[in-house]
């Protein structure tokens, strides 16, 4: 598991850094606001410890553009004990939990399992690529402001294309998927389920889509 500590104050990303490692994690540090904001937005982590107080940029601030992203990377903030109008603040832009300075090593390792094991559970049924989530219990394509009921072909198309992202899939593998073996006749149909979900996705104002390789197939890409 991949975790990114986010404070100013080297000796102690250094100490926690230690703490977890020892604990099996991998983690990176991040020595300021604007740093912290790039790495998290990579999407590569399954948590991150924000430090309130940095140079350069807020954690308030990273916290309010990560949310923006819509990434849903849980967060918890480190905090000192003056800072409780931070504290409420970050939980209302979607901090996930916030631990306090000086802390017990036991307290923070359990916070961070807890977090875990909660985005865990989430992610279990939701595929992500870019700003949108397919949530493969309800058959809906979600962004952060609005979500879209799939058809039952929409989203076996959907589903190849996220779990396959960023690859070139045949036309003939994407209807053997979601047609089962056939004849010629359904290359017509693959043709205008995919001209559904581009729309789909202009809709959630999707910042990924899908690209046409000619004479060959389809890939699900992030735009650039």
């Amino acid at each position: 598991m991949r975790l990114l500590v986010v404070e100013d104050e080297k000796s102690i990303a250094e100490a926690i850094q230690a703490l977890l490692a020892d604990k099996g994690y991998s983690v990176d540090l991040a020595f300021d606001g604007d740093d912290g904001l790039e790495y998290i937005l990579t999407g590569l982590y399954d948590l991150v410890l924000l430090d309130i107080m940095l140079p350069k940029r807020s954690g308030l601030s990273v916290l309010k553009r990560v949310r923006e992203a819509g990434l849903e990377t849980p967060i918890i903030f480190l905090t000192a004990k003056s800072q409780t109008y931070d504290k409420v603040n970050g939980l209302d832009l979607g901090a996930d939990d916030y631990i306090t300075k000086p802390f017990e090593a036991d307290e923070l390792l359990a916070r961070i399992r807890l977090r875990t094991r909660q985005s865990s559970l989430i992610r279990a049924n939701q595929l992500r690529l870019g700003n949108i989530r397919l949530n493969t219990d309800s058959h809906e394509l979600e962004s952060k402001e609005s979500s879209v009921k799939l058809s039952n072909k929409e989203f076996l198309l959907m589903e190849v294309f996220m779990r396959n992202a960023k690859q070139i899939i045949p036309k003939n593998q994407l209807i053997s998927k979601v047609w089962g073996p056939s004849d010629n006749s359904e290359y017509n149909q693959l043709e205008v389920f995919i001209s559904f979900l581009r729309k789909k996705l202009r809709f959630l104002k999707a910042d990924i889509e899908i690209i046409t390789t000619k004479g060959f197939g389809y890939s699900l890409e992030e735009r650039t």
